[in-house]
């Protein structure tokens, strides 16, 4: 899933030496950065990264149209819409969750994007907002969304709460509401429904797949990320996998490479500290990277 300082391009290059087959999602990228900030170190991303898509946060239809573009040209493989950020931050510059409340926008920014490239535009968003969680007014808005091109829809099975919560409070506060995504997919079965939000296990995974198309994860993965190798070996029948000292060989040689470019130890490895989640010895990794990985 798309993690705010977590999802950037070191992270994706270690998750992928784990999974060659899951999908990754960048960090939200707001459209202004997209277009106007240094777009080489905002979008960049190694080959290896790949099957890759771009999230962008934006309510303007030309600049999403642009960025759009950009995402095509530089080799991304999907461009995601944010419906589903409920930070304030977000609110006040017009993206995120707060445009679930308004669908003909939305529809409008989703149109520009499918008629400005080739690549799939996809939507992220959650299933209600504040006091508003009712099938009909998701099915309404997905089906808006679906007639303006797209056909892709990842839903976080959980309201976001625009007032009164953090961003954090928001992950897990509002409770999860997986019988509405069933219902979406089972009412429109010609769109593809990701379902997302709380899931961390293979059989949990495997009960979503049967009713729903996809799956997205997030926080667990970023926290025991070496669970890839499970994910790979039960869903995509993966024979040989990589062990965790095979991973750490092969990011070494990444983190040499970069640490000539200019780019900092840390800034690579601390996205490792959960490599050896839930292993004996766990604590020993963590003290070394704490200990070693501020060293250039």
């Amino acid at each position: 899933a798309p993690m705010m300082d977590c999802t950037d391009r070191h992270d994706r290059f270690f998750l992928r030496l784990m999974s060659k087959n899951v999908m990754l999602y960048s960090e939200m990228v707001a459209t202004k950065s997209a277009i106007h900030g240094d777009r080489k170190k905002i979008l960049s991303f190694s080959p290896e990264e790949k099957p890759l898509a771009l999230q962008v946060g934006g309510s303007n239809k030309e600049e999403l149209s642009e960025v759009a573009k950009i995402a095509e040209d530089m080799g991304y493989d999907e461009i995601n819409i944010n419906l589903g950020c409920p930070s304030k931050k977000v609110q006040k510059n017009k993206f995120g969750a707060c445009l679930m409340k308004e669908p003909e926008l939305v529809a409008e920014c989703i149109n520009s994007m499918v008629n400005s490239c080739k690549i799939p535009v996809t939507a992220k968003t959650r299933i209600g907002f504040d006091d508003v969680e009712s099938f009909e007014y998701l099915n309404n808005f997905i089906n808006k969304m679906h007639n303006a091109g797209t056909k892709t829809f990842i839903l976080h099975a959980r309201k976001a709460m625009l007032t009164g919560l953090s961003p954090k409070q928001n992950l897990n506060i509002p409770k999860l509401n997986y019988n509405i995504v069933y219902e979406i997919k089972k009412e429109n079965p010609n769109l593809e429904i990701i379902i997302n939000g709380g899931i961390s296990k293979i059989e949990e995974i495997q009960n979503h797949l049967s009713k729903c198309d996809g799956v997205m994860i997030g926080r667990s993965i970023y926290q025991n990320p070496y669970s890839l190798i499970d994910i790979e070996k039960s869903i995509f029948n993966t024979e040989t996998n990589p062990t965790r000292e095979q991973v750490v060989e092969k990011l070494l040689d990444y983190v040499d490479k970069e640490v000539k470019l200019g780019t900092k130890v840390n800034h690579i490895m601390r996205h490792t500290v959960g490599l050896y989640h839930g292993q004996a010895g766990s604590k020993n990794w963590k003290r070394y990277l704490s200990d070693n990985m501020m060293a250039r």
